[in-house]
């Protein structure tokens, strides 16, 4: 069911066959002819084509943070566009609008403030998402990013993405500037969640490193890594979580 749900996502006619193609048909069907012909309706779009590319962008960068200037710039490069900075951040409204697309705002996490140059975009659905990509780009880390965002959204949290500011020292001993990335910033009520998403840890430097940005905080909050494959839920020495994407989607209580 897991491995479906990464692929049709939840929209509940896609569950009334077992047959792939009537599904797939379904969801591009859906997105076409309800989601896209509905925009382009409402708001009297000229520049047909422009929405469509810019939906295909933003369905290959789940998970990746970007602009309307870089948004503009790919424009430019690949499809020798002029559309402007402003008609893009419009059609992201559009889109957030129609729920097919959510935006993740980035937050300095030691600053404690939004930075608003760059944002993160999730799908509502991943059925939706991979559909319009024609079932052809199965990036199943990206998607389980999203996956999680789109459960926390769910049970009514506010999700942010987050960045830890740190001054380190270099191979030379000189004092340099970096950010470490937090996956989601996750706040209910007094409660407050950090939480990486690593869909493959085979190793324990891959942990150590999905796991950096943890020991950079230096709040108290709870640090909670969710991974792909079955775990028994366990905290190490540094005190973060780490538990399963079942027991995660499936557990109401499984953050606490």
């Amino acid at each position: 069911l897991l491995s479906q749900y990464y692929r049709y996502g939840g929209m509940p006619q896609v569950w009334q066959t077992d047959i792939a193609e009537e599904r797939e048909q379904y969801l591009r069907s859906l997105f076409d002819n309800v989601y896209l012909s509905d925009i382009i309706g409402r708001y009297n779009l000229r520049g047909v084509e422009e929405i469509g590319i810019l939906t295909d962008v933003l369905a290959s960068a789940v998970g990746s943070l970007t602009n309307t200037l870089r948004l503009k710039n790919t424009f430019v490069s690949e499809r020798k566009s002029t559309i402007s900075q402003n008609t893009i951040s419009n059609y992201i409204d559009y889109l957030k609008d129609s729920f097919l697309v959510c935006e993740a705002k980035r937050y300095d996490i030691k600053g404690r403030q939004y930075i608003g140059a760059q944002q993160k975009y999730y799908f509502v659905d991943l059925g939706l998402r991979n559909a319009r990509l024609q079932f052809r780009q199965q990036d199943d880390g990206h998607l389980m990013e999203n996956m999680i965002y789109n459960e926390l959204l769910c049970r009514g949290m506010a999700v942010d993405v987050g960045i830890v500011p740190v001054s380190e020292k270099d191979e030379n001993q000189k004092l340099i500037r970096k950010q470490y990335e937090v996956d989601f910033v996750v706040n209910s009520g007094s409660r407050r969640y950090y939480i990486q998403s690593a869909f493959d840890m085979p190793t324990g430097e891959k942990r150590q490193q999905e796991t950096q940005s943890f020991r950079k905080i230096g709040d108290g909050f709870k640090r909670i890594l969710i991974q792909n494959a079955p775990v028994v839920p366990w905290h190490d020495n540094d005190g973060i979580l780490t538990i399963s994407l079942t027991d995660f989607l499936l557990k109401p209580d499984a953050l606490d």
